[in-house]
């Protein structure tokens, strides 16, 4: 059921084969380290110091081997580091916000970096490198170690997800909170009115090609079989929280965080059978009625189609109508959407019966005076504020329904 081709890890023997590569430039993502706010925001948090001894144990490595070991190693830690620091326990590392998920990124960014440019001393080829990078990618990220671990009766499951943050070149001090929900709940327990609830989480790219290569289908295919609820989170509109009850099978083609472009239907293994929307299974009744935070929570049912027999695209406020081509789901037409869609045609496809679906955060804003990122600091009394009751009201929204009757 996943789409595309993946990149499975790459015996020693193939990846030593032949010529060696020379280190490839950063990319696009990656340049913007060097700029002063990811390095202010790596700096306050202690993380600055992860690239230079990444690169200093990849310069010791003395096979492929012993760099996979690397890779998967310190991706898992900085994954865990991220986490434990959000949740409060180990050292803060400096005076920026424990909550915060940009220390995350931006020393993901370093080590990927790193990687791509280590030349090392034995023979590597692109197709070994790319394997290593995909390894750090899904360490790093959380992805490869959901483990909800034995079944305990009366403990629910819930897997949620987030994003990198993005539009940098906008604002470079952009912070994620579905990032940083995904810090803040992963491995915790939700007291909910139906009993516990444990949660895992994984945060994903804000790239378009990877989401071609499957990384959604991989990290969730073995996980949502064994989940009691699933939400996918990114940031959404300003002030209010919707519950996206369409998503749609388009890309409308904004730049990612490499600046890179699609337009098209969402590429998916046997496109013969992919259906042009997919719906939620969340109980967006129960979670719009209950009181979670001080945000506004919808039930967002507006979609964009074009009209089964029609050429030109039309708003729909109460969902698609039959046989229609999509254009925009509830999220939109960009990754936000895309994930609930490859999330919930994954849950279709699989044939499960598990609620699920995708919630858009409010958009977090600095405060009055912080608004221009040429001259504003990387945090603020407000930009706080919002970020900490974004993610205890996206916790309360996972508990309101991991709680709810199904159906």
């Amino acid at each position: 059921m996943t789409c595309g081709t993946l990149l499975a890890p790459v015996p020693a023997q193939a990846a030593t084969a032949g010529a060696a590569t020379t280190g490839a430039p950063p990319t696009v993502e990656e340049q913007r380290l060097d700029l002063a706010v990811p390095q202010e925001i790596l700096r306050r948090s202690g993380f600055d110091a992860v690239a230079p001894e990444f690169a200093r144990e990849l310069r010791a490595a003395g096979s492929y081997r012993q760099a996979g070991r690397l890779v998967d190693r310190e991706g898992a830690r900085l994954w865990r580091r991220a986490v434990d620091r959000a949740q409060g326990r180990g050292p803060s590392g400096g005076d920026l916000s424990r909550d915060d998920d940009r220390p995350l990124y931006w020393a993901r960014l370093g080590m990927t970096r790193e990687l791509r440019g280590w030349e090392p001393g034995f023979a590597l080829d692109a197709r070994g490198r790319a394997a290593l990078l995909d390894r750090l990618e899904r360490t790093s990220r959380g992805q490869d170690s959901i483990d909800f671990g034995a079944r305990t009766k009366g403990v629910k499951r819930v897997l949620a997800t987030g994003f990198d943050p993005f539009t940098l070149d906008r604002d470079i001090r952009i912070s994620n909170p579905s990032g940083a929900t995904a810090l803040a709940l992963d491995g915790t327990v939700i007291r909910t009115a139906d009993g516990p609830a444990r949660v895992e989480t994984a945060v994903f790219p804000v790239r378009w090609d990877d989401f071609a290569a499957g990384t959604v289908e991989r990290a969730l295919r073995p996980v949502l079989p064994k989940v009691d609820l699933f939400t996918t989170v990114s940031q959404g509109r300003v002030g209010r929280i919707d519950v996206e009850r369409f998503n749609g099978a388009w890309r409308g083609g904004f730049p990612d965080n490499d600046d890179l472009s699609r337009t098209e239907t969402v590429p998916v293994s046997d496109p013969a059978s992919q259906p042009q929307w997919t719906a939620t299974t969340l109980p967006y009744r129960a979670i719009t009625a209950a009181d979670t935070g001080r945000f506004p929570v919808y039930d967002h049912t507006s979609v964009t189609e074009i009209p089964a027999g029609q050429s030109a695209p039309v708003v729909r406020e109460d969902g698609p109508t039959a046989g229609s081509t999509a254009r925009a789901g509830g999220g939109g037409d960009y990754l936000s959407n895309e994930i609930a869609y490859r999330a919930t045609l994954l849950r279709d496809r699989l044939g499960l019966k598990v609620p699920g679906g995708h919630v858009h955060t409010p958009v977090l804003e600095f405060g009055a005076g912080n608004t221009d990122p040429s001259t504003g600091t990387v945090t603020d009394p407000e930009f706080l504020r919002n970020r900490r009751d974004i993610v205890a009201q996206i916790r309360a929204i996972v508990g309101v329904a991991a709680a709810a009757p199904r159906g």
